[in-house]
């Protein structure tokens, strides 16, 4: 037999009946588009579902609109959103270096189809809010570029009367101060004590009282409330210190459940401040307690939805000094930024000191059913001291468990915005509900154990938002800085070039927490770390000067979590 001969043989051979590979089974409960056909994996096999009216989304079913698409009105794009259910029309902006593309949304390093749903981006509302810290102290944000080019950012609105320009060096992180917005601040007294001894109610419309920060590459954004715990000519510490990780506008979202802590002494507002990007921008909130009418923000009556009208930059800050604004719910027809904030708050009631709070919410969408706790050390208790926890559920009758057990922690959440309380906790264990619920981390006083810090509020990243690498910044001025690094058994971490080599297994759940201290200047001395692996593992960021803290998770991604 000639060599055609025998090659015609092995190719009849080859593709014969009995050669075809059976299919690969797919996951249980999974979905898939052909067309605008969504199919179900049941049994190990897609079969039809749904045909869809409108819209197919491989991660998100039937929509009305498929992500990534969209149509061109010059250098505007009028771009379907994140979740599929509607439009909104976003400016390819040239200082981003963004123009309008072939597919009718814009394209560019900067872009929401380059970006994705993270927390890396090139626009943000770095947003004030209500801290008695004495005003000589200065707000700030941190622009930590992780990029090889070299990025100009710009800063317009707030306080500013024209707008600030400046270069965030490529690989580097980069600090700059802003001033006050007095009407977001609430206290603009010469020294703290004199803005913690009076009552001031949290409820304000600020027209533009946001800033608008964009950057020509993507960067990682933080903002410190303030960021100093030090500083020349002022009368005494900062005392009331927060940071807050920033979201950029790409990953923005319309539903949110807001986390923050009750009143202090019906004096400190427990509060949430609303920031939109789009005019014409219409919030609902059902605020958990009653607020008041004041300095143009409209009256809220506790578990009533009621709408405000907000436009590009504005910022709606309400509070209330007789009760709890946790749970309350910020629905909204175009994406907004949210942020739960305490003017000064206690924890547990009546320890001292008082301390701002803040962080920004996670949207319901990019929320997840699984967290890991670490209870923050300090120098004295390095393996945690006791820390409050709070768990707001998205919808009702929300069963939790824990591993390791936590003994009398709650194990159901009965209505959405409901939430539950695990107090005086020092442990490391993982939660799993059976729906979507968001985690809130309280430090406690400098008067409760341990004798150092000062309350800090902290989001715990869901699991299913872990990411492989982070650059993250600790101020260096601080007495003591942390980074707690959670990653599964088994992972390989570098942090700043060096492997992390002990830790300490979190119950039976597969995960394992290092602790880092005391975190030190970085390799550029700025207080800038890097840290990757090879497996997706969350990081938390915290530091402590005396009767003073900050706290903040320290990245994550922010796409949509779909719970089964």
């Amino acid at each position: 037999m000639g060599l055609r001969a025998i090659a015609l043989a092995l190719l009849m051979c080859a593709c014969g009946p009995n050669s075809e590979r059976p299919p690969i089974p797919c996951t249980e409960g999974a979905h898939q588009c052909m067309g605008n056909e969504l199919q179900v994996c049941t049994n190990g096999k897609f079969t039809n579902s749904e045909a869809c009216p409108m819209a197919c989304d491989d991660m998100l079913g039937c929509v009305l609109c498929k992500p990534g698409t969209g149509t061109c009105s010059g250098e505007v794009s009028h771009a379907c959103n994140a979740d599929g259910q509607g439009y909104s029309d976003i400016d390819c902006d040239p200082l981003q270096g963004e123009t309008c593309g072939s597919a009718g949304v814009c394209e560019g390093a900067c872009s929401p189809k380059a970006l994705g749903l993270t927390y890396l981006g090139c626009d943000y509302y770095p947003t004030v809010t209500g801290n008695p810290v004495e005003q000589t102290y200065d707000f700030a944000v941190v622009v930590s570029n992780t990029t090889s080019t070299d990025a100009m950012v710009t800063i317009d609105g707030g306080a500013l009367t024209m707008p600030q320009t400046f270069m965030a060096p490529a690989n580097k992180a980069t600090v700059h101060n802003l001033p006050w917005v007095p009407s977001l601040k609430l206290c603009m007294a010469g020294d703290s004590f004199t803005c913690t001894s009076s009552a001031h109610e949290g409820d304000v419309m600020a027209v533009k009282g946001a800033y608008h920060l964009r950057s020509t590459q993507p960067v990682t954004v933080y903002q410190f409330n303030p960021i100093e715990y030090t500083k020349t000519g002022a009368s005494g510490n900062a005392y009331t210190d927060d940071a807050s990780l920033l979201f950029p506008t790409t990953a923005w979202r319309t539903d949110h459940y807001v986390a923050t802590w009750n009143n202090t002494a019906a004096v400190h507002p427990s509060m949430l401040a609303v920031t939109a990007m789009q005019d014409g921008t219409t919030v609902t909130i059902n605020a958990k307690s009653a607020t008041m009418a004041q300095m143009g923000a409209p009256a809220f009556a506790a578990n009533t939805p009621t709408p405000v009208m907000l436009n590009k930059g504005d910022v709606l800050q309400i509070g209330t000094s007789t009760g709890d604004m946790t749970g309350s719910r910020v629905q909204s027809d175009k994406p907004v930024q949210v942020i739960g904030a305490h003017y000064c708050a206690d924890i547990p009631d009546g320890a001292g000191y008082c301390d701002h709070l803040e962080e920004v919410m996670l949207p319901v969408d990019a929320m997840g059913a699984n967290y890991i706790i670490n209870a923050p050390a300090v120098t004295t208790i390095p393996n945690g001291k006791v820390e409050e926890i709070r768990i707001v559920a998205t919808e009702g009758q929300t069963n939790l468990t824990y591993d390791p057990p936590q003994p009398g922690a709650p194990t159901t959440i009965a209505n959405p915005g409901d939430f539950v309380k695990i107090m005086e906790n020092a442990n490391s264990f993982k939660i799993t509900a059976d729906h979507k619920v968001l985690v809130a981390q309280f430090m406690e006083g400098s008067t409760v154990a341990g004798g150092t810090g000062d309350p800090a509020m902290a989001l715990a990243v869901p699991i299913e938002q872990f990411r492989t690498q982070y650059l993250f910044i600790a101020p260096t001025d601080w007495e003591t800085n942390y980074v707690d690094v959670t990653a599964p058994v088994g992972a390989n971490i570098v942090l700043d070039g060096m492997p992390l080599t002990s830790w300490t297994p979190i119950g039976t759940s597969g995960w394992q927490l290092s602790r880092v201290v005391p975190l030190n200047a970085g390799p550029n001395g700025d207080g800038q770390h890097s840290i990757n692996g090879d497996m997706g593992f969350g990081i938390s960021v915290y530091g402590y000067g005396m009767d003073t803290s900050y706290w903040y998770p320290g990245g994550l991604d922010l796409h949509q979590v779909v719970i089964q």
